[in-house]
C-alpha cells in the first residue's frame, strides 16, 4: 500500500467521523455537549482540509496511482 492510498485512506474515515460527530451534535439535547461536538467537528474539519491538500500533492507525485 502506497503512503498516497494510505492518506486517501485516513481522508475517507475522517469525512466519515465528522458526519458523525455533526449528527450527534443536532441530536444531543444538553448545551454544553454540543458545543463540544461543534468544537471537535470543526477541528476534525481543518484535519480534513489538511488531508485533502495531502492527497492532491501525493496524487501529483504518485500519478499512476
Amino acid at each position: 500500500m502506497t503512503v498516497g492510498s494510505q492518506v486517501k485512506g485516513c481522508y475517507s474515515s475522517i469525512k466519515s467521523v465528522e458526519a458523525s460527530l455533526e449528527i450527534l451534535a443536532n441530536k444531543v439535547q444538553d448545551e454544553q455537549a454540543k458545543q463540544v461536538f461543534e468544537q471537535v467537528e470543526q477541528i476534525i474539519s481543518d484535519v480534513k482540509q489538511d488531508l485533502h491538500y495531502q492527497v492532491i500533492e501525493l496524487s501529483k507525485q504518485e500519478p499512476q496511482y
